[in-house]
């Protein structure tokens, strides 16, 4: 699971994580130097499986290779960043705290 390969589809402006017949999404905004990630949608066998946190740091990585902020707006999102939040905290723009 460790090796988890995520799709930016610039089209539909989403992450996608395909696993067998399903597939999860995030979908994002990009304004400026910052990415704000809006919906966050996982089939329910992928979340008790335990992808969820595993494709939420797998889109946080690729944002902080993208060198741009990331602003969580999805729920699921925003509990996240609260959990992991030192490890996080410089993907955020000056002044947002979570």
């Amino acid at each position: 699971m460790e090796d988890v390969v995520i799709t930016d589809n610039e089209f539909l402006r989403q992450f996608e994580l395909e696993v067998g017949d399903n597939m999860a999404r995030i979908e994002y905004a990009l304004q400026d130097r910052k990415i704000f990630l809006t919906k966050y949608d996982m089939p329910e066998d992928m979340e008790e499986q335990g992808f969820r946190e595993i494709f939420i740091r797998a889109v946080f990585e690729r944002v902080k290779d993208r060198g741009i902020s990331l602003v969580p707006t999805s729920p699921e999102i925003a509990g996240f960043m609260r959990r992991n939040r030192r490890t996080y905290k410089a993907l955020l723009p000056v002044g947002i705290n979570i």
